[in-house]
């Protein structure tokens, strides 16, 4: 049950992260909300996992589910470039987040 509350603390990740860019330095109020609350579900679901999961483990897991969401999210929702380096930075972020399931 921690992992999947973390993968999920993860996905709330890229969801705060998203919205906290729509919230232009918090100036609007509804993208706003969805940062704050999304955030607390996020901190929520990864104390929760952190009650049984190392806390290495956990915390390199939910922060590389967030940056390898939120550069998906920025790609497709937000029109930043793909280059190459960027995305063999990403596929080494996918890969450590693997590397650290499979070796807990």
């Amino acid at each position: 049950m921690a992992w999947i509350a973390l993968f999920f603390a993860g996905i709330f990740e890229v969801v705060w992260a998203s919205a906290m860019k729509a919230s232009e330095g918090f100036t609007k109020l509804w993208p706003s909300v969805v940062t704050l609350s999304t955030m607390l579900i996020s901190f929520g679901l990864l104390a929760y996992a952190m009650r049984s999961l190392p806390l290495g483990t956990a915390y390199a897991i939910w922060t590389g589910i967030g940056a390898l969401g939120a550069f998906v999210v920025g790609i497709v929702m937000m029109g930043e470039p793909a280059t190459a380096g960027r995305i063999v930075a990403a596929a080494l972020i996918l890969s450590g987040i693997v590397l650290m399931k499979v070796s807990s």
